[in-house]
């Protein structure tokens, strides 16, 4: 009685509380046709500092803008992540009517507080790379061209495009949508500057909160006070009702090894899950079309993936676990709390999950739509199989050592680097995806000692053998990449010989008796373009570097980034190499342009062995039979 009793007492100031932070602010939330919005959606009836997006409640359907006196778009759903999904009224009629011919006039605007995508439309025909699509095309005179900040953008107008913006379709090009999500993101100050009564603002890519109340007041310290003593009860009901739970499976005759260490893990598990939106199993039954294998995606050894479509309209991938015991529960938990702690361009997005109580654990990621870096190398009868130039390769290679450069400096070790777990966009822009595997790292300490796990070809010989996991095991895996993306062989192939099984034993030795030529993919242009020779050469120096058997001589993943950004600039530096048109120049070879030369030439001041060393080193010999299973 006495706990409800403080409870109570809790409830009753929180709203107190709120009733004041109402009262000084001047806004409220409220009901907008059939959805719940509050900051940072404002009413046409309320001030401007209420809010960041406008919205008109006259009609049925709510309308929002998304900037000051711009135009007005229709709202057809709001999740809890953050995601609103609208219709462009303007792009819907003209989809509609099929006169859809340039999408220049429906341009988003360059909101600061929408994660949003540029398109260009260029006029120059002799760009590379240039797409249309189906349902909006013109006479063939404009085509539009994701390109990035250091392209050269002139003669093109840019697009704000949602990241949403077009449904696949079989052929070769896609569909323009004019129903779309758009992702909010707002920093931590633009709330507590709204609860001041103030209004948020971006000037110069600094954010500044205005007419906020600068008086003192008690209202933040009696929130503290509130939530302390709220906080403190929780607690105490938490962990009685832990101590229940646990009781009561300890008594039960029948109880298996998972019903015992679920009862350990709800505290953990809870903390985990409050940060990320609950999915319902029905949900995602009927977003994949109860696991059709029409949507099938792919399958690895945890899980199988299907492509799905949730309420809001979002694209999707959902991976399903094979199991549903504590092992499995285990990878699930950790998957979760690696990837709510991480945001990084070349990293796959969790979108959200199912409960733990769920009938199946189920996870929800963004569905990244051109396969993996394997499918383009060396799938057989995949849809996304093609060929990738070395231009799209060594992005590739960059945008992948840069994603585990950043899970290193945040103290995660991936575990399972492969071109399998390697995603690629529409834009053939990677997504680093899979860390079931994944392990913090704490800061203070040099390794993990742990039972190896990974794939069988990308296994770190040294954690194979001594169980010692660190973040140089992540390089050797890397380096297995780099070799599968001047190679285009996959890691293990059982029909090489014996002791070429391996794609790195198989480097490793064309590499020490100058065979490079052997290990590259001819169609890369090797033996014919001097660039491509120059840089193919050094990417397999820095890969057997990577690939050193002793964990101490290989470069980190910061230092792996710095080596292929040099190797990237060699490429726009290279004469006989037109990186943007992708051909290929033959020109006669200089008499000091010989692989062997080029090996000796070459200068990596931060890699700790160079392969212009002797190549006998004992250090450099891998032991095959340590990582073969």
């Amino acid at each position: 009685m006495e706990t409800v009793s403080v409870l109570l007492f809790f409830f009753l100031f929180l709203l107190v509380a709120e009733a004041r932070s109402t009262k000084r602010t001047g806004c409220k939330d409220f009901t907008c046709g059939e959805h719940d919005f509050k900051f940072p959606f404002f009413r046409t009836d309320m001030p401007s500092r209420c809010g960041l997006f406008k919205l008109n409640c006259s009609a049925n359907i709510p309308e929002i803008q998304l900037e000051k006196d711009g135009k007005w778009y229709t709202v057809k759903s709001v999740s809890q992540a953050n995601t609103i999904t609208i219709i462009d009224p303007r792009l819907n009629q003209s989809l509609t009517t099929g006169g859809c011919s340039d999408l220049s006039s429906f341009s988003l605007p360059d909101s600061p507080w929408l994660k949003l995508n540029t398109l260009y439309k260029c006029n120059n025909s002799s760009r590379k790379n240039g797409f249309s699509y189906a349902n909006c095309r013109g006479e063939g005179s404009s085509l539009y061209y994701n390109l990035g900040d250091d392209h050269d953008v002139s003669g093109c107008s840019p697009i704000k495009t949602p990241e949403s913006w077009v449904t696949p379709k079989n052929g070769n090009l896609s569909d323009v949508n004019a129903t779309f999500s758009l992702h909010i993101e707002l920093p931590g100050n633009c709330f507590r500057c709204h609860n001041n009564g103030g209004e948020c603002t971006k000037v110069k890519n600094n954010y500044r909160c205005v007419g906020a109340n600068t008086e003192p007041n008690n209202y933040h310290a009696e929130m503290r006070l509130g939530l302390g003593i709220g906080g403190s009860v929780i607690l105490i009901i938490i962990l009685v009702a832990l101590f229940a739970v646990i009781h009561r499976n300890y008594r039960r005759k029948d109880g298996s090894e998972l019903s015992r260490d679920n009862s350990k893990s709800d505290v953990e598990f809870s903390q985990v899950f409050f940060k990320i939106p609950i999915f319902s199993y029905k949900e995602l039954q009927a977003a994949t079309d109860n696991f059709s294998k029409d949507r099938l995606l792919g399958d690895g050894g945890f899980g199988t993936v299907y492509y799905g479509k949730v309420r809001d309209g979002r694209e999707v991938a959902v991976k399903r676990l094979y199991e549903h015991n504590y092992r499995r529960l285990e990878q699930f938990m950790n998957e979760i709390e690696i990837l709510t702690r991480l945001h990084h361009k070349n990293l796959v997005s969790l979108y959200g999950c199912t409960s733990r109580r769920s009938r199946e654990l189920l996870l929800v990621y963004e569905f990244i739509p051109n396969g993996t870096v394997a499918d383009h190398l060396y799938g057989e009868n995949t849809p996304h199989q093609g060929f990738l130039t070395w231009s799209m390769r060594l992005s590739i290679a960059i945008e992948t050592a840069s994603a585990l450069a950043y899970l290193h400096a945040s103290d995660i070790i991936h575990r399972d680097v492969k071109t399998t777990n390697i995603l690629l966009d529409r834009n053939f822009g990677v997504k680093v995806a899979d860390f079931g595997l994944s392990r913090l790292l704490p800061s203070d300490v040099t390794h993990v000692s742990t039972a190896p796990q990974g794939t069988p070809g990308y296994v770190d010989p040294e954690y194979h053998r001594c169980y010692h996991l660190t973040d140089k095991s992540d390089v050797y895996s890397f380096g297995v990449v780099l070799v599968e993306l001047i190679s285009s062989k996959p890691a293990v192939d059982i029909s090489r010989c014996k002791s070429e099984i391996n794609l790195s034993s198989l480097a490793i030795n064309k590499i020490q008796n100058h065979a490079t030529h052997e290990l590259i993919d001819q169609n890369l242009g090797y033996a014919t373009n001097e660039g491509v020779r120059k840089m193919t050469t050094m990417v397999a120096e820095l890969a057997f570097q990577c690939l050193q058997q002793d964990n101490t001589m290989r470069p980190t993943m910061e230092q792996v980034v710095h080596e292929l950004k040099g190797i990237q600039n060699e490429e726009q530096k290279c004469p006989t190499y037109d990186y943007r048109e992708e051909t290929i120049i033959p020109h006669p070879s200089p008499p000091d342009w010989g692989e062997a030369a080029l090996l000796k030439n070459m200068k990596f001041p931060r890699s700790p062995v160079s392969v212009t060393d002797q190549w006998t080193s004992k250090s450099t010999t891998p032991n095959t039979s340590a990582y073969e299973f």
